[in-house]
């Protein structure tokens, strides 16, 4: 079984899709495929490739998202030596390597104004001209777009040219999310399942408890297709016994009680902060009750500092006066003017 070309799936929208795109296959025209990410849509632009009269050809991909700006043109049009810093030699570009055969532009959405100007000629005449260049080169080229961004409300927003999702969407091929595809669930579990079995070497497949079946079947997968297979597939490779269903299903790998949370301070923060900041705590802590004895207060916090620094340090002094922001002496003078030195080591 290949992993790269297998389409799964029973349900209407998404057969409904892949016939659509099987029956623009043959046409020379451009073709937009829309979706959401993890839906297929570089299968449904291979398909459309490998059931064209261009199968023999090159298939050259291009993630329009991936490349700075600045490069996208040259990247896609190709340049002469010299044409720019550091073009040390000319360049074809990938317009000129899928001559004869399908480019497929990935986000083209993320595309610049710029970009995009010269992509509608390309599209329109069939011509490409390299930076540093003037003289415009030929190719024939079947052109397949892909995004998961709404480009009509981008052409609204003066995001894209009006005049280029005309030429573009001859045919859109819009994939159905994982979420509205009935009964596909249960397919690509056992699909992904059985394969990820084969390669662990099991003898045979146990297939998931109802639980895991039911817990599968309720998730609504944000990530489609590519999240399903990752979830399935170490499911499977986590469970050690393949004699009986795999009843435990992961689905966020990142669950951990030890996960770092957004706007944590980094590793290594707490010794360059101040005594309040490494400990973690405000400086002025909030009382209900009025203060009657401010010096008394203010030794007793302090000594409340010193000790739970110790305490989480082990009693290592140097490591406590660190974390506090003081030197070994400072923190000597404070263990000794709150007699915390005759405090007994906690055995943990």
């Amino acid at each position: 079984m290949d992993r790269d070309v297998q389409f799964i799936g029973q349900s209407t929208a998404f057969l409904d899709a892949v016939e659509r795109a099987s029956h623009a296959a043959p046409m020379g025209r451009p073709v937009l495929v829309i979706g959401e990410r993890g839906t297929g849509k570089e299968l449904i632009a291979q398909r459309l490739h490998r059931l064209s009269p261009r199968w023999g050809e090159a298939l050259v991909t291009v993630n329009c998202a991936a490349l700075p700006e600045t490069l996208i043109e040259a990247e896609l049009f190709g340049h002469e030596a010299g044409a720019f810093t550091g073009a040390a030699r000319a360049r074809a570009g990938r317009f000129e390597e899928a001559d004869r055969g399908t480019l497929f532009l990935d986000e083209i959405g993320t595309l610049s104004m710029a970009a995009q100007e010269r992509l509608l000629r390309a599209v329109e005449y069939g011509e490409v001209t390299r930076i540093g260049n003037s003289r415009p080169i030929s190719v024939d080229v079947r052109i397949v777009g892909a995004t998961n961004a709404d480009l009509p409300a981008m052409v609204e927003q003066g995001r894209f040219r009006a005049d280029l999702l005309d030429r573009l969407s001859f045919e859109v091929v819009t994939l159905p999310p994982l979420r509205a595809r009935e009964g596909d669930v249960s397919e690509l579990v056992d699909f992904y399942g059985r394969r990820m079995a084969s390669e662990l070497g099991w003898t045979e497949w146990p297939g998931f408890t109802g639980e895991a079946m039911d817990a599968l079947e309720a998730y609504p997968w944000p990530g489609n297709v590519r999240e399903l297979r990752n979830a399935v597939e170490r499911a499977v490779y986590r469970w050690d016994d393949p004699y009986h269903p795999i009843a435990q299903v992961v689905f966020d790998p990142f669950e951990s009680p030890w996960q770092p949370h957004a706007g944590a301070p980094p590793a290594g923060a707490a010794e360059s902060a101040g005594p309040d900041e490494a400990e973690g705590r405000d400086p002025s802590p909030a009382t209900t009750e009025p203060c009657r004895d401010l010096r008394a207060a203010v030794e007793a916090y302090e000594r409340t500092l010193v000790s739970e620094a110790m305490t989480r340090h082990r009693w290592n002094q140097r490591r406590a006066a660190k974390a506090l922001g003081l030197t070994y002496d400072q923190l000597r003078h404070c263990l000794k003017k709150h007699a915390l030195l005759d405090e007994p080591v906690s055995p943990s």
